[in-house]
């Protein structure tokens, strides 16, 4: 087997296990609506589930991030782009270590409170911003392997939704401070939509890493 053979090889396995990385966090942000709904509600049993299956997907991920690694290492030199590959790997970590500190916040948030301020719908639309940035990711990972020019026009999406997100962010503060007058829960809620922003960033920041992997392939 010639070493032309052996790289596409090696980078078509390191890409799929990228991609199970997105897949899993996809899941996660999922969870993280859910929770959101369910803090709202005050169901503290759903949001327990929510809770444990986003630390699972977390670890799940952090393991999937180190096979990264590990196959990375394997191929030696032989892997071109095995930087770029790397760096979206860790990204990706970023952003699901973002989503579970989202998560403490949230369920430790009384949900009348946020009904109360006006900031229950506002927050659920948030997140839900949060759940199409994640679907884009996954869709540009996916079209990476079959068509990288498609994954790189798929990236702009992903800087239209981190736009949306920063308005929306500055408005709700805004409100929020306004709004909600216990300091712990404006605390929690700050710290959260802040979270959620900077996950954005994040996710925008790996999406541009997904087009320089794309106009490498």
């Amino acid at each position: 087997m010639y070493s032309g053979e052996l790289e596409v090889q090696a980078k078509r396995k390191a890409l799929a296990i990228l991609q199970d990385e997105i897949t899993k966090i996809l899941n996660s942000s999922r969870d993280l609506s859910s929770l959101t709904a369910s803090v709202i509600k005050g169901d503290t049993s759903d949001m327990q589930a929510c809770l444990e299956r986003m630390r699972n997907t977390e670890e799940e991920v952090e393991n999937l991030r180190r096979k990264i690694t590990r196959e990375i290492s394997d191929s030696g030199g032989l892997m071109a782009n095995r930087e770029d590959i790397l760096r979206t790997a860790y990204l990706m970590d970023d952003v699901a270590g973002y989503i579970n500190g989202i998560a403490f916040r949230l369920a430790n948030m009384k949900g009348e409170t946020l009904k109360k301020a006006g900031c229950d719908s506002d927050l659920q639309e948030l997140v839900g911003m949060v759940v199409d940035a994640m679907f884009k990711l996954n869709e540009i990972g996916r079209a990476l392997s079959i068509n990288p020019l498609a994954a790189i026009e798929l990236a702009h999406e992903v800087q239209k939704v981190e736009h949306q997100v920063d308005a929306k962010y500055r408005s709700m503060i805004i409100k929020a401070l306004g709004e909600i007058t216990n300091q712990k829960d404006l605390l929690l809620f700050k710290d959260a939509v802040e979270g959620i922003e900077g996950m954005v960033d994040k996710c925008q920041e790996a999406s541009d890493s997904f087009t320089i992997l794309a106009l490498g392939m």
